[in-house]
């Protein structure tokens, strides 16, 4: 139910959040989130537009969140990008359905209002403080600090462990 491309940027969005106040390069957030990027650019480009991060060009540019995590939910960032669908009317424009959704189309926007609801309820600083040993896209620690990751992320892959953790 969600796309690649959905996933794709809240991996970037757990990145910059990881990273408040901190610019972070296209090609670090590629490196770190695993994301081709080109493909990444054309992502955080649609992020800026629709105002959940900005974009400054130059030496010490980058993307940052444009909100605070802990109040920007999932919900927003799947909207900004894909916005889950509901089904208000028969589909098929079928007259005898005029008024009522039928039995399939019912369930189908029940489990749709189900996941938008989840989403709602959920912020991206709930995601990093979520109980566990497994932290968003880091082996060691919960934070990825992006000094020096570029430089490890190319030599040794886009993962992080205790040493740039």
């Amino acid at each position: 139910m969600i796309s690649q491309t959905v996933e794709y940027s809240l991996r970037a969005i757990v990145v910059l959040a990881q990273n408040a106040g901190k610019a972070c390069t296209a090609k670090e957030l590629a490196a770190v989130t695993r994301v081709p990027g080109p493909y990444l650019s054309k992502l955080m480009q649609s992020l800026v537009r629709g105002g959940l991060v900005t974009a400054q060009r130059g030496p010490n540019g980058g993307f940052q969140l444009n909100r605070n995590p802990a109040d920007l939910t999932v919900w927003e960032i799947v909207d900004v990008l894909e916005p889950v669908p509901r089904i208000t009317a028969c589909p098929l424009g079928l007259k005898s359905h005029s008024g009522q959704l039928c039995p399939l189309h019912r369930s189908l926007d029940h489990t749709y209002a189900l996941v938008e609801a989840q989403f709602r309820g959920m912020t991206v600083s709930q995601l990093l403080a979520q109980p566990g040993t497994v932290s968003p896209l880091c082996e060691e620690s919960p934070i990825i600090p992006l000094t020096g990751l570029l430089q490890s992320a190319v030599s040794a892959g886009p993962t992080c462990d205790q040493s740039n953790c």
